[in-house]
């Protein structure tokens, strides 16, 4: 009868030792695909230009033309959207390497907590580039009557629809770096809990 429930106790032990390492990949899958995705809207957007030449006037018969580039270096937020998705993207491939190795570094669940923290602070600046990005492009997309800018987006259709695209990649990243965080912080408080 001993002899059963022990064996009973070491079968219980080895579903629980089985479930974690899942856990922990799964952990790891969504933060790989976070760094893509914000690495990817990075590249995107800095790589994001385009050049057009544009009739501003006719004299006689001859067209007045001027080349104009539009590249995400003209706009602050934009510069912004790429410093801070690089820097979330440079920290995930940290975290990365971390959650490879980190195991055998370990310090009582430090890791487990300084991640969950870092998570935290990495979504709202990311978050805080997405939103000065997508303000901009609103405004290129659409304009603004009352301040009387202009849209860009109809002279500039490529440039507009790409830095769509970092923007669209860069929210999957944001939403990606959720669901980690919120792992991250499930796994810290059933640490604290034991």
């Amino acid at each position: 009868m001993a002899s059963e429930n022990a064996e009973k106790v070491d079968l219980s032990l080895n579903t629980v030792s089985d479930t974690k390492p899942k856990k922990e990949w799964i952990n790891l899958s969504l933060r790989v695909l976070s760094f893509f995705a914000t690495a990817s809207a990075t590249l995107i957007m800095a790589l994001n230009k385009q050049t057009k030449t544009l009739v501003v006037a006719t004299i006689g018969t001859t067209p007045l033309t001027i080349t104009l580039t539009a590249k995400f270096l003209h706009t602050p937020a934009f510069i912004f959207f790429v410093i801070v998705n690089g820097i979330v993207s440079l920290y995930n491939l940290v975290v990365i390497a971390m959650d490879i190795l980190g195991p055998h570094y370990d310090y009582k669940g430090l890791r487990l907590g300084l991640t969950a923290i870092l998570d935290v602070m990495a979504m709202a600046v990311a978050a805080s580039g997405d939103g000065a990005a997508t303000f901009m492009a609103e405004v290129g997309r659409n304009g603004n009557s009352h301040a009387k800018w202009e849209k860009i987006c109809d002279k500039f259709e490529a440039y507009c629809n790409r830095s769509g695209v970092a923007l669209a990649t860069s929210f999957l990243g944001i939403i990606l770096l959720l669901v980690v965080t919120v792992m991250s912080i499930t796994k810290l408080s059933k640490l604290n809990r034991i």
